[in-house]
């Protein structure tokens, strides 16, 4: 399995030892507003690590948790895994926050080491990403990654924005030249 290195973050796939982390950020009504509308309760956080578990040793990719390096706070989590968990779909990244992490940068720096990672290895014709569309700072996000809005579909039970970039589109983006300087 594959840890990530960022400037400030560790991002390791997610097992069972990050479950108080992960519960402490999808415990939070207003992290999961736009996710699931809902807060998870530990059972739904652990049914999560599991799932999550099981896609790392089918696909080789999935969730990591986001660990800050200076003080190895548990701040988030974010993946590569497939659009609306349908393997036949494209690669989506995706992210959330715990809130005292929300507006420093950090979705930014993961989301770019995880969409770099995933076209040096993968090698997928492109990568998406998706959000509620009252999600502005995710879409902010996307947009920051060389993202290009596509539309509005149904994912995950709930109409979405949809982002992507092509792989040809990463080789040129600013978000690429950064992940290429950091990693």
């Amino acid at each position: 399995m594959t840890i990530l290195l960022t400037p400030r973050l560790r991002l390791e796939p997610l097992d069972d030892r990050h479950l108080d982390g992960l519960h402490e950020v999808n415990r939070d009504p207003e992290v999961m507003r736009y996710i699931t509308g809902r807060p998870d309760t530990l059972a739904d956080t652990q049914r999560m690590i599991d799932k999550v578990k099981s896609r790392w040793a089918e696909f080789g990719y999935s969730w990591w948790g986001f660990i800050r390096r200076e003080d190895g706070a548990f701040i988030g989590s974010g993946c590569i895994q497939h659009l609306n968990r349908d393997p036949a779909g494209p690669l989506e990244t995706g992210w959330r926050l715990r809130r005292d992490a929300w507006g420093q940068g950090y979705a930014s720096e993961a989301a770019r080491h995880m969409v770099g990672w995933a076209f040096a290895t993968l090698k997928p014709e492109r990568v998406c990403a998706v959000c509620d569309p009252a999600n502005a700072a995710s879409s902010t996000v996307m947009e920051r990654l060389g993202m290009q809005f596509t539309g509005i579909g149904r994912w995950y039970d709930m109409d979405c924005k949809r982002y992507d970039i092509t792989a040809r589109e990463w080789e040129a983006s600013a978000a690429k030249t950064s992940y290429d300087a950091e990693a």
